[in-house]
């Protein structure tokens, strides 16, 4: 008997298997060209003789309150250069970036054929880490100096919570997040689960756009971290459950359990070994679950009120 539930097992794992390199077999042929522009190197070559080419051409990069002294000045200011400089000696060449944007490109527009591809502009921002990537529709600003590396001279101050993922590896992740974001509805009420539904949603979302990242980076945590989560997996959601936050509506819960922080808010002694935001792991487990249970699109998933997806993912965490 044991035999033939293993074997049942197994042939399960490899149809699954299968069916998720048919998946990829197509989105393999999905047209998603787009052009990367440097505007960031181009800005840093331009000259004040230059600057009115260099704005007919962007004229979207140059907000027309702004008169063309703050450009001018820009060019020769030494903060600026030397941020140019950080990002050319990090960033000489963009093609594993390049590889993997357009590998998320063609899995979203695999997903959501309507979807646009948007051409890619790399610019400076004065580490502007709360902008690093800008989606329009039309275009993808990618910030570079906030992907220098989580111990770069720039970062110095900044809380180590928030610089961990100023990385390069972090660059699609956020993109795919941007883009997420797009595609789930806000959240239809103020309970705590409608919050981390959301969050679990865009995180979905986030599987099926970068299925070549690691969960890890996907949630933007260490692997250290995203082990801790999985570790503690029970106790946290028997924590929610016994302190009945699930349908609570007090906002406080979306900071302690929502965004980012240095950690979880508990108030118990485990806080300070947790990572932030564990609503949103918990939430992401919970859309696993009920895809995983229920024969639904990712548009009827996306569109389930939270409590209809809570009721239908029969959700159990790992023990």
């Amino acid at each position: 008997m044991l035999k033939k539930i293993w074997f049942l097992i197994l042939i399960i794992g490899l149809f699954s298997c299968d069916r998720e390199s048919d998946t990829e077999a197509k989105i393999e042929k999905v047209n998603a060209d787009f052009e990367l522009i440097r505007f960031d190197e181009e800005f840093a070559e331009a000259t004040e003789a230059s600057l009115p080419q260099l704005k007919a051409k962007y004229p979207y990069l140059f907000p027309e309150q702004y008169p063309d002294s703050v450009w001018v000045n820009k060019l020769t200011d030494s903060i600026q250069q030397e941020i140019e400089t950080e990002v050319e000696n990090s960033f000489p060449e963009l093609s594993r970036e390049t590889d993997e944007l357009h590998s998320l490109f063609q899995h979203v527009k695999y997903y959501f054929p309507d979807f646009q591809v948007p051409d890619v502009i790399t610019v400076t921002s004065e580490v502007d880490y709360k902008n690093k990537i800008i989606y329009t529709g039309d275009y993808l600003f990618v910030s570079l100096d906030t992907y220098l590396g989580e111990d770069h001279k720039f970062y110095i101050g900044i809380q180590e919570y928030l610089k961990k993922n100023f990385r390069k590896e972090q660059i699609v992740a956020d993109a795919a997040a941007e883009i997420a974001e797009n595609y789930v509805p806000k959240p239809e009420s103020r309970t705590f689960l409608s919050h981390m539904l959301y969050y679990g949603k865009i995180l979905y979302l986030k599987d099926l756009f970068i299925p070549f990242k690691s969960d890890a980076e996907k949630i933007g945590y260490t692997q250290e971290e995203l082990d801790w989560a999985d570790a503690n997996e029970d106790q946290i959601w028997r924590y929610f459950i016994e302190n009945e936050l699930i349908f609570d509506t007090d906002s406080q819960l979306y900071t302690r359990f929502l965004y980012p922080a240095p950690f979880s808010k508990f108030y118990l002694q485990l806080d300070a070994e947790s990572p932030a935001r564990l609503g949103q792991y918990i939430g992401r487990n919970i859309i696993r679950s009920y895809m995983e249970k229920n024969d639904v699109s990712i548009k009827k998933m996306l569109n389930t009120p939270a409590e209809e997806i809570f009721n239908k993912a029969n959700y159990k965490p790992k023990k």
